[in-house]
């Protein structure tokens, strides 16, 4: 009733069809490693360290080197720190200043111009710019659109390798590359001896020494209702009071990616007085007891990464240990949890919550973050007392706003101001008003995400708390000021577009909803009641902020400018 032996061995070279035979020598899996782009890749190496987290450091180095991440060079780098080509190249592909050169594909120009075409430089003619630099480069040189640079003030902008030609036309910018000036200049600052010549590290060498307990710091902070100026606005006191409340060890990460369209209020403070900083991060690094601070600048501030890492040098031993950590271009990694995994060396992907960064963050451990500017504030706040802080502010708020203005005003630029300013008082006693020929018609109160608002809603105080029941926010303070010659409905697709091309990708209501958003409002007459259904399954449904507020400024535009809109789109 069995089989006969031959039926067996049938059956048993089926189910097992190597057995019984000579094994075939065995080879590696996956992509061999080039010996000539192994060699290069130790000798950029050198003696660093191959810590999974410092993968995206050394991205950098192979693309400063080359102006190009080949293939080989991504298989014998994920060799060198025995990580997989996938994880590698997946990290590699996810940033935007990484140009990853495929097998067959043809080099790319050893010299790089990035146009920015976000909205303030696209008011000022970023396109025709890009244009005519495309045309006009000549060889050996690549022109690309780039999102927004964070010089809004000097739009337009453009990049020429690592420096940017501010007010850039295309004789400014071809001039800049015939001179081979593609080196970031560095500003005048305060350098750590004019600092300390004026008292500073005293706060610090009082926590440090004992002469003040953290309690008075803490309630001092408290008291004074400082907030995250980062854009969430979370009471800073009551963070750093919740990571001290986690057991150690603690970490301490600094979120220095300004990347919301409008914004440049931290480039301003790093390029003019960069120890305000680093002294209010080494007492909240003291505060909350973190024995490592990872200090996380977008690329896009290549003067501003020099002077901290010139000016940390000359800091005193003691403390913790500073780590710079060099973003990529990707605006996700502003949002908190996608920042924790950039600076691991991974795709910046936003974490779900719970838990929060403050109970499990970096490789982790409980981790304390702040933005660049909450921090530049700790030492003043501290030193003057909260009154000062508070006696500050106008229409019934308190304390100061750095205001990121931009757009159709005479002066832009980061404008000191009491908080809750109106955007009336903000033009006329801080921009010297609107620039010439130009007639005030709309504004964003809050950035790309912040929504847009007519003129005719000029007197709402600008400060936390005060534009959420128009559908906007104030976020990092991103005042972009724009006039009757300018287009609301195209500034809006301007924005969603950015949205689309920053989505990380993760979620569904986020990668598709912005893609779909920006189809629509492309067409002529806009779909509204489509639109506003994609809106809100996008904000109820995204994973993190970027999705949530995405379609803000789409629908203030249906809300507030009935006039952009066609007898045939309103009559829908």
């Amino acid at each position: 009733m069995g089989h006969d032996v031959k039926e067996l061995q049938k059956v048993r070279a089926f189910e097992h069809p190597g057995e019984g035979r000579k094994r075939a020598k065995a080879t590696p899996k996956g992509r061999q490693v080039d010996p000539y782009a192994a060699e290069e890749i130790e000798r950029l190496l050198g003696d660093r360290s191959r810590r999974r987290d410092l993968l995206i450091e050394h991205l950098h180095l192979i693309q400063d080197t080359y102006h190009q991440i080949s293939a080989a060079h991504l298989a014998a780098l994920a060799d060198a720190m025995k990580l997989s080509f996938a994880e590698v190249f997946e990290t590699a592909t996810f940033y935007a200043h990484f140009d990853v050169v495929k097998e067959g594909d043809p080099a790319i120009p050893p010299l790089t111009i990035r146009v920015c075409d976000s909205l303030t430089c696209a008011m000022l003619g970023a396109e025709k710019l890009l244009g005519e630099l495309q045309s006009k480069a000549g060889p050996g040189v690549r022109v690309v659109r780039a999102p927004c640079v964070g010089r809004c003030d000097t739009a337009p902008a453009a990049e020429v390798g690592h420096n940017f030609v501010d007010h850039a036309t295309t004789e400014t910018v071809l001039a800049a590359v015939k001179r081979d000036d593609t080196h970031a200049h560095l500003p005048k600052y305060v350098d750590y001896a004019g600092y300390t010549a004026k008292g500073g590290y005293k706060l610090l060498q009082k926590l440090r020494s004992g002469e003040m307990p953290k309690e008075d710091l803490l309630k001092a902070l408290d008291n004074a209702s400082l907030r995250g100026l980062g854009g969430a606005g979370f009471p800073t006191g009551r963070k750093w009071r919740a990571v001290l409340g986690e057991p150690g060890p603690r970490l301490m990460a600094i979120n220095g990616d300004e990347g919301e369209p409008g914004t440049f209020k931290d480039r301003f403070y790093l390029e003019t007085d960069p120890h305000r900083f680093l002294e209010g991060t080494l007492i909240g690094a003291y505060v909350v007891e973190a024995s490592d601070v990872y200090i996380y600048l977008r690329d896009e501030y290549p003067a501003a990464r020099e002077i901290l890492e010139r000016e940390i040098a000359k800091l005193p031993a003691g403390g913790p240990t500073l780590h710079m950590r060099r973003g990529a271009g990707a605006y996700i990694c502003g949002e908190e949890s996608a920042l924790l995994e950039s600076i691991e060396g991974k795709r910046g992907l936003p974490r779900h919550k719970p838990p929060y960064p403050f109970q499990v963050g970096l490789f982790g451990q409980p981790t304390l973050i702040n933005n660049i500017e909450t921090l530049w504030w700790v030492r003043d706040i501290v030193e003057r007392g909260a009154d000062w802080w508070k006696s500050h502010g106008r229409n019934e708020r308190q304390g100061l706003r750095s205001y990121s203005v931009s757009g159709r005003v005479k002066s832009p630029g980061v404008k000191l101001a009491p908080a809750g300013v109106t955007i009336r008082e903000l033009i006329d006693e801080f921009c010297g008003g609107m620039a010439d020929g130009h007639s005030f018609r709309a504004y964003l109160p809050g950035g790309a995400s912040g929504g847009i608002l007519p003129a005719s809603m000029d007197n709402i105080p600008l400060d936390f708390g005060t534009l959420e029941k128009y559908g906007c926010f104030i976020g990092s303070a991103a005042v972009v000021v724009m006039s009757d010659k300018d287009d609301i409905k195209g500034a809006a697709l301007n924005l969603m577009k950015f949205f689309e091309d920053e989505s990380c990708g993760q979620c569904t209501p986020c990668r598709v909803g912005t893609e779909k958003a920006a189809r629509l409002m492309q067409q002529r007459n806009w779909n509204r009641e489509l639109l506003d259904e994609l809106s809100q399954v996008m904000r109820d449904a995204s994973i993190c902020g970027l999705g949530q507020a995405a379609s803000n400024p789409l629908t203030c535009v249906i809300k507030y400018f009935p006039d952009e809109f066609s007898p045939k789109e309103a009559a829908e």
